[in-house]
């Protein structure tokens, strides 16, 4: 019985120390980024991204649920162009993602506001770099994290990594068609 007690101790000291850690030691700015380069000329691939509507065909997270409720706002591919989404699924949540700022065919940059099932924001950045006959994009998204959200930044870097991972794999099998 004693060794049991002990283990048992021993665990929750592991995990009271590393939640001191990763408060102590994980900033409160949060920052992922995930490249793939792609077989395909960057105006090519700036048609997939340059719009919500365009995004959306790739984006990782309209699989969550095919039953969520989209709205698109503003005017498709310039500053301002807009999408709302509404899910029962708390996985997919609710929020909204705005274009804030377009450099054709070689950057578009968003803001993310979450409503639901936590409030937050975030920026995302998508980058296109020409390497050769290919083009680089470099997907990243910026947010500061509550104190709380730090004890959970490795398990939020893996879910990022598939996640990205996902989206990226669905724009290139778009764009090398």
């Amino acid at each position: 019985m004693k060794t049991i007690l002990k283990i048992i101790g021993g665990i929750i000291l592991l995990i009271v120390v590393y939640a001191i850690v990763a408060v102590l030691a994980f900033g409160k700015n949060y920052h992922y980024e995930k490249s793939m380069v792609m077989n395909a000329p960057k105006e090519k691939v700036w048609q997939q991204i340059a719009s919500m509507k365009s995004f959306n065909q790739w984006n990782p997270w309209m699989k969550l649920d095919k039953n969520m409720t989209i709205n698109y706002s503003g005017t498709s591919g310039e500053v301002g162009d807009k999408y709302c989404w509404d899910s029962k699924n708390d996985d997919a949540g609710a929020g909204c993602q705005e274009i804030k700022e377009i450099i054709p065919n070689e950057k578009q940059k968003t803001e993310m506001l979450f409503k639901r099932p936590f409030e937050g924001q975030a920026i995302s950045d998508i980058v296109l770099t020409s390497e050769g006959n290919s083009t680089k994009v470099t997907w990243s998204m910026d947010t500061e994290q509550e104190t709380w959200m730090k004890i959970m930044r490795p398990m939020m870097d893996y879910q990022m990594g598939k996640s990205y991972e996902e989206g990226l794999n669905n724009l290139k099998a778009l764009v090398e068609k």
